[in-house]
């Protein structure tokens, strides 16, 4: 028999008995379609992170006060004590290294703004004008926070787009007094659409001078230091640079954590990669299970088709073609289930990525290629039973139907 004899035969067959074939269809398209749509959410998860904290900007460090420790037990923690603050002098102290290009103190908080009779609670962010350079921010209108010395309270502010129109409307906002808690600030500059990173949207923020939010905050420590490296071969040097700085500062105690952008990215990647193989093996649990509906259902086609088997055994069909014959017809329709749960799960992508667009749902090459792969093979292996106890069959007793 020839190759294309046996593709025919295995054609025939499945269309002999559609609704048994399309019930096997159907149940290895899910299993496709569900590694393919699992695998896309993790990988999709992975690569917003990545974005997210790429648009935190190049070569950069995030200062934590306090150390970050491995021991389960520290004994500053039972007599209450608490990580050294981190100040404005602290940040002033991390320019002096020709490898820092530049630094940005944070202070962040919630507080109630007005204008007139409009109100509402934001975040409040008090950082520096380096701020904008360091995060890759965009201006709408306006200017970005004047760029003074870092312990001058300036009473100016920088407003996201979303609250610009939520509070002005139509009117220009450049120029207003907005009130922030208890103090009053000059909006001097509105963020455009694309400023937006983990945690924070800028769109619902206001900026304004670090010193103002400590003194708006009632508080002498900053929350961060962002600090950016001239380039990435310079981060390590600066990170040993803003340890020995600060434990120099804190009477020789290392009270820091420095993370370097690196680090979190790997970090994550890891996790979410992880995630990405565990959901997928989870779905392929799914392939499996259409393996064993194969099984048997050919072990029932089997019996029904005993006088046909008989009949090709009959005229000199030996027990090997029987065996190509009942697997070619597995691997066809593994083949068939895999192709419309290919398309099925890329569709399902596409229409999570149309939904949630800033969620990149894309299923990865290996788990596509993974995911018909095993369904390919889950089909041939379980359709060996069949096909063994088909070949074993008495030519006589078979067409007899027995």
């Amino acid at each position: 028999m020839t190759g294309s004899d046996i593709s025919r035969f295995a054609w025939t067959a499945l269309r002999g008995y559609p609704t048994r074939t399309l019930l096997m269809l159907i149940a290895t398209a899910i299993g496709v379609a569900a590694v393919i749509v699992l695998t896309s959410l993790g990988e999709g998860a992975r690569r917003y992170v990545t974005d997210e904290f790429s648009s935190l900007g190049t070569n950069l460090l995030i200062v934590f006060p306090g150390r970050s420790e491995t021991a389960g037990f520290n004994p500053t923690t039972m007599m209450g004590e608490t990580p050294r603050d981190l100040t404005l002098d602290d940040a002033l102290a991390l320019t002096r290294s020709y490898s820092v290009r530049r630094i940005a103190p944070l202070n962040v908080g919630a507080a109630d703004i007005s204008w007139r009779n409009r109100q509402r609670e934001v975040t409040v962010i008090g950082t520096t004008h380096e701020m904008l350079a360091i995060r890759h921010w965009e201006l709408a209108q306006g200017d970005f926070l004047p760029a003074t010395d870092l312990d001058l309270a300036t009473p100016v502010c920088v407003i996201g787009g979303r609250i610009r129109s939520k509070l002005f409307g139509a009117r220009r906002a450049l120029g207003q007094w907005l009130r922030i808690g208890d103090r009053r600030f000059r909006v001097i500059g509105v963020m455009a659409s694309e400023g937006r990173s983990i945690g924070v949207d800028v769109q619902e923020t206001v900026m304004i001078p670090v010193a103002s939010a400590q003194q708006l905050f009632n508080t002498p420590s900053l929350f961060r230091i962002l600090v950016e490296a001239r380039s990435r071969d310079a981060i390590q040097p600066v990170k040993r640079f803003i340890v020995d700085t600060l434990k120099a500062r804190h009477q020789g105690e290392k009270d820091v954590t420095v993370v370097t952008q690196d680090a979190v990215l790997a970090t994550f990647d890891r996790i979410f990669s992880a995630l990405t193989y565990a959901v997928g093996g989870i779905a392929a649990i799914s392939l499996m299970v259409a393996g064993i509906l194969i099984m048997n259902v050919m072990l029932v086609a089997v019996s029904q088709r005993t006088a046909e088997i008989g009949l090709l055994k009959a005229l000199g069909a030996a027990p090997r073609q029987i065996v190509t014959l009942i697997i070619a017809e597995a691997f066809l329709l593994s083949l068939l289930g895999a192709t419309l749960g290919l398309l099925l799960g890329q569709a399902t992508s596409a229409g999570i990525r149309q939904a949630f667009p800033v969620l990149p749902a894309q299923a990865p090459v290996w788990a596509v290629v993974t995911a018909v792969l095993v369904a390919l093979t889950t089909g041939v292996l379980f359709s060996l039973l069949p096909a063994r106890r088909a070949a074993r069959l008495d030519p006589v007793l078979a067409l007899s139907r027995r």
